[in-house]
């Protein structure tokens, strides 16, 4: 039997408080497209491709039709590109062309995977992918790109991290005609997952099927909106079960859409990411969630108490709603695409340091912030070795995404547009890490390493 207040609250929802599906991601496996000729190795991942996902963005666009959902992307990831050119060697910004000429041809909004995985060293084609990077990025539309330079089983490879740090810049400086756009397709991740349907992070695991279905969903609105209908003095366990039921309904509503396109397109569903993905727009912010909870402004003391429990009782809630967890699942902390973290910058409450802080307890890790464009390289791979290590130790995804803003200083203001949002460039301790970075070699594992 249909409730009609449950009708009612969801359209409430939807129309009311930005509750949508972020993303539907096909992931697709090329392992069977490598070939020592490189140009039939992108012919052969052109066709897989173009395949499996020629009608995806239709049955995207079909299911919001028909259940009035709205479903903001439609995506794709595929196999680390490393693994391909490691077989075929040249170019890899071959592999870069091919992704976004199949990206546009099919209509998603991005394809993610020109990625390599390198926590305990470097195989053949990684370090000729990974120094491609800025050039692939800035030669193309649609392609994002992730490395993989630690874990905890693995520990930090850090010849990775030194690399990565020139790397980012260099990927901003390739596109600084363009907001340093670059920048923003790259993520640095520690304990990456093989199931993220996120960017710009989303590869399609080794060890996944050879074409899934993945979903990310979405909804600060919602848990915002049904906080503020509490009493103010309600303690916080009454919070945080509010949170809970919240994120239950926003999840079985992503169980619908992921069995729904993958029945209609004949694969396997993957997963669902139990994300809170925020936006720019007003009223879809996590750090409005917060301040809901009870903060003067996101970044003051509290933060990270507040957070881990968002993140806690959206975990708990969405588990209960369906048996396919997977991908990152809490609340992302994106800086440019939150307006309510976006004020608390400019405002100076939210630091590079509360920002750190909160990592260790919520998804991912250091996302979407402004850095200033002369920000040494030594610098970049201090900040990714500092998130690497939470990761490492926490047994967590972490991940570090940092926009040099190229001609930039502390205070001014990149804007990037739509989902990307905006923000001010943010003040870092200028103390350097050269030292150490310049050592290279590995972090050893932690002990927490150890359990077989």
């Amino acid at each position: 039997m249909l409730n009609m207040s449950d009708i009612m609250e969801t359209i409430t929802m939807i129309q009311d408080e930005n509750l949508d599906i972020r993303t539907i991601t096909m992931g697709i496996s090329l392992i069977d497209c490598c070939d020592s000729d490189i140009d039939q190795s992108c012919e052969k991942v052109y066709s897989k491709i173009h395949r499996y996902a020629k009608d995806l963005v239709k049955t995207g666009e079909d299911i919001e039709k028909q259940y009035g959902i709205p479903i903001v992307n439609k995506r794709i990831s595929v196999t680390p590109i490393s693994i391909l050119a490691g077989v075929s060697g040249g170019d890899p910004v071959k592999y870069a062309k091919t992704l976004d000429r199949v990206a546009k041809d099919v209509g998603v909004n991005f394809i993610g995977g020109y990625s390599a995985l390198v926590q305990k060293g470097f195989a053949p084609g990684d370090k000729e992918l990974i120094e491609s990077i800025p050039r692939a990025l800035a030669e193309t539309d649609f392609v994002c790109s992730s490395v993989n330079i630690g874990s905890t089983r693995a520990g930090i490879n850090m010849d990775a991290v030194r690399l990565m740090g020139e790397i980012v810049i260099q990927a901003a400086e390739a596109t600084k005609d363009h907001q340093c756009i670059g920048a923003a397709k790259l993520v640095v991740f520690c304990n990456a997952v093989e199931d993220n349907p996120f960017m710009a992070g989303a590869f399609h695991g080794t060890g996944e099927a050879d074409c899934v279905l993945n979903v990310g969903v979405s909804g600060p609105g919602v848990v915002r909106a049904a906080l503020s209908k509490m009493p103010a003095d309600a303690p916080l366990d009454q919070v945080a079960e509010v949170i809970k039921k919240t994120a239950f309904k926003i999840t079985r509503m992503g169980q619908l859409v992921g069995a729904e396109a993958s029945s209609r397109l004949g694969v396997p569903f993957g997963i669902i990411d139990l994300s809170l993905a925020p936006t720019p727009a007003v009223g879809d912010s996590v750090a409005h969630i917060l301040e809901e909870i009870g903060l003067e402004m996101c970044g003051g003391h509290g933060t990270t108490a507040a957070l881990a429990m968002l993140n806690d009782a959206v975990k708990k809630g969405g588990v209960m709603a369906t048996s396919n967890v997977g991908g990152l699942s809490g609340a992302f902390i994106p800086v440019t695409e939150d307006a309510g973290m976006i004020a608390a910058a400019r405002a100076g409450v939210l630091t590079m340091e509360k920002l750190e802080a909160m990592t260790a307890v919520c998804s991912v890790g250091l996302d979407m912030i402004v850095i200033p464009g002369d920000t040494p390289a030594a610098v970049i791979s201090g900040i990714i070795a500092d998130e690497a290590a939470i990761g490492m130790i926490n047994s967590k995804t972490t991940a570090v995404r940092v926009i040099p803003a190229i001609g930039l200083e502390d205070g001014e203001e990149l804007d990037f547009g739509g989902l990307l949002g905006n923000g001010p460039v943010m003040k870092l301790n200028p103390m350097s890490p050269a030292k150490m970075i310049q050592r290279g070699g590995r972090i050893p594992a932690p002990l927490q390493s150890l359990k077989n």
